[in-house]
């Protein structure tokens, strides 16, 4: 039953209109979603994006500011998706405040020093509720190419 329940949240964040980038290209990522067996396990619940201090983000959908301020000692910002679906953002400072709505791609935060990760990085979370889900489902594939065809055969 939790793997049917996963597999269709999974689902609605990939069905979720396609995301923006929180950061600028390339995305360089520090440490991949990996999500805990049970809800209390280790785990890690969301990405972390490679990034220098200062660096300006951008909502990956329109939304409304869920929380914009300090949590457990560091900037965290939230925003809700219309599809019922939370993203956040640490460590941050929020440029936008609690109630407002967003725009996808508008500069919401600027991230800061205090990252768990050895260099600066963002932590980039999503939920459909209480679960986790991976936060790269948000973005939109890339564009497959065709590449003409080789003149020789080969």
């Amino acid at each position: 039953m939790t793997t049917l329940l996963l597999s269709l949240l999974l689902a609605l964040a990939q069905s979720a209109l396609p995301g923006v980038r929180p950061l600028p290209a390339p995305l360089s990522v520090a440490r991949w979603w990996d999500p805990p067996p049970t809800p209390y396990a280790a785990g890690h619940r969301g990405v972390d994006l490679s990034a220098p201090v200062g660096t300006r983000l951008r909502a990956v959908a329109a939304g409304r500011v869920h929380h914009a301020g300090p949590v457990a000692g560091r900037g965290v910002l939230s925003l809700a998706l219309p599809n019922g679906l939370r993203t956040t953002y640490e460590p941050v400072r929020p440029l936008v405040t609690e109630g407002e709505q967003v725009t996808a791609g508008q500069v919401v935060a600027v991230l800061t020093e205090g990252s768990h990760c050895p260099a600066p990085c963002l932590h980039w979370g999503l939920l459909a509720g209480e679960v986790y889900l991976n936060p790269l489902t948000l973005l939109p594939g890339p564009t497959p190419r065709l590449l003409p065809a080789d003149p020789t055969g080969v």
